[in-house]
C-alpha cells in the first residue's frame, strides 16, 4: 500500500487555517458594525467628566442620558438644589441603571421603580419620566434636611428599599452628572450624537412620542423643563415650516439646518432654583446634547463654544467667532440648537 502523500494534510492545513481567518474577519467587521449603528452598544455614547480636574469621569449610552437630562430639568424646574439632582440620579442609576424599565420587583416599574399599588400613580403615568422624576422631588422635599444628609439616607427616606446602602455607591456618578446637567460645570458633557437604535427604550420615552426636528426639540424642552421655562423664554425656531407651533417665530432661511434658538436671560440674575445666567444655559446645552441621538441634533452652541455630532472626539470646542445661524456665537445670550430636519 503506497505512503499517503504529504501534500494533501499541508493543503487541508492552509484551507483550514484561511477559512479561520476569514471567519474572524467576518466576526469582527459585523462586530464593528454593529458597535457603529448601536453608539458603541454599551456605555461608550456620552461622557461627562469633573469640572475639577480630577480625573473623575463617567460612561454612558444615549438613553441613559435622555432619562438624566430629564430627571435634572424636572428638578431645576422645580427649584430643587443641585444637591437633589444627584440623589434622585443615584437613586435612579441603583434602581433602574437609568433606563425606563417596564418590570420589576412586585409592580414596581420605571427610573425609580415606583409602584402604583402604594400611591406612585398609575402605570402610564410612573412610565413617564418627567412625572416620575416629579413624584421622586415631591417625596425628596418632605424629608427633613436630605441636603445635609448622606445621600444613600436621603435616597432611602424616599425609597424605603430592601437595600438601603446601595444607592452610596453611585454618588460619584450621580455628582458629576449633576454639576454637569444643572449647568454647574461648562462643557463637561458629551455625546457621539449616532442616532439611537431603535430597539433602545429610548425610542419609546423620547423619539415616538415627539418625533425629530425642530418642533420635537421644542416638545421635549417643554416636557422636562415646563412651558413657561421655554415659551415665555422666547424660543424661537430659524428655517421651520409654517406649520410648526411655536407662536409667531421669526422663520429664515438657513444653511446649517434648522435652528432652536433659547435666550438665557443676562446678567447676574438668578432663576427660581437659583442659578445664574452661564449655570442654566449649560445646563440647557447639555441637555441638548444628551438628547442629541434621540432628536437629530447635529449642532449645540453657547458662550463661544460648540459641540458638533459626529466628530472625532465629540468634544466642545472654542469657536473661532460666529458662524451664522448654525454657529457658536461669542456671548452667552442663548443656546442655539441645531436639528438636521
Amino acid at each position: 500500500m503506497p505512503e499517503p502523500s504529504p501534500i494533501r494534510p499541508k493543503r487541508r492545513s492552509r484551507v483550514l487555517r484561511f477559512v479561520s481567518g476569514l471567519l474572524i474577519l467576518c466576526a469582527v467587521a459585523a462586530y464593528l458594525v454593529v458597535q457603529y449603528v448601536t453608539g458603541g452598544g454599551g456605555a461608550e455614547g456620552c461622557k461627562v467628566v469633573s469640572g475639577r480636574s480630577d480625573g473623575e469621569s463617567y460612561e454612558f449610552t444615549p438613553e441613559q442620558a435622555v432619562n438624566a437630562a430629564t430627571i435634572a430639568a424636572v428638578g431645576t424646574d422645580r427649584g430643587m438644589p443641585e444637591r437633589a439632582v444627584a440623589i434622585a440620579l443615584a437613586t435612579a442609576i441603583q434602581e433602574s441603571g437609568l433606563l425606563n424599565i417596564e418590570h420589576g420587583d412586585r409592580d414596581s416599574l420605571g427610573l425609580f421603580q415606583q409602584r402604583p399599588s402604594q400611591g406612585w400613580g398609575t402605570e402610564k403615568q410612573i412610565l413617564d419620566p418627567a412625572y416620575a422624576a416629579g413624584m421622586f422631588y415631591a417625596h425628596l422635599a418632605k424629608v427633613p434636611d436630605y441636603e445635609t444628609l448622606p445621600l444613600t439616607v436621603a435616597a432611602q427616606r424616599v425609597q424605603r428599599s430592601g437595600y438601603p446602602q446601595a444607592y452610596a455607591k453611585h454618588e460619584t456618578d450621580a455628582t458629576l452628572l449633576a454639576a454637569a446637567l444643572t449647568g454647574q460645570a461648562a462643557a463637561t458633557l458629551t455625546c457621539d450624537g449616532r442616532p439611537a437604535a431603535r430597539t433602545e427604550t429610548v425610542t419609546t420615552t423620547a423619539t415616538t412620542s415627539t418625533g425629530t426636528g425642530t418642533d420635537a426639540v421644542r416638545t421635549a424642552l417643554v416636557r422636562d423643563f415646563g412651558r413657561d421655562a421655554v415659551e415665555e423664554a422666547g424660543a424661537e425656531v430659524s428655517g421651520s415650516s409654517a406649520s410648526s407651533p411655536t407662536p409667531t417665530p421669526s422663520v429664515t432661511a438657513t444653511a446649517h439646518g434648522r435652528t432652536v434658538t433659547v435666550p438665557v436671560p443676562e446678567g447676574k440674575k438668578k432663576d427660581k432654583s437659583g442659578r445664574t445666567e452661564s449655570e442654566r444655559g449649560w445646563q440647557l446645552a447639555h441637555w441638548a446634547v444628551a438628547n442629541s441621538s434621540a432628536l437629530h441634533i447635529q449642532r449645540v452652541s453657547y458662550a463661544g463654544r460648540e459641540w458638533a455630532a459626529g466628530s472625532t472626539d465629540s468634544q466642545w470646542e472654542t469657536a473661532s467667532g460666529t458662524q451664522g445661524t448654525g454657529g457658536a456665537e461669542k456671548s452667552a445670550g442663548s443656546v442655539r440648537i441645531v436639528t438636521g430636519q
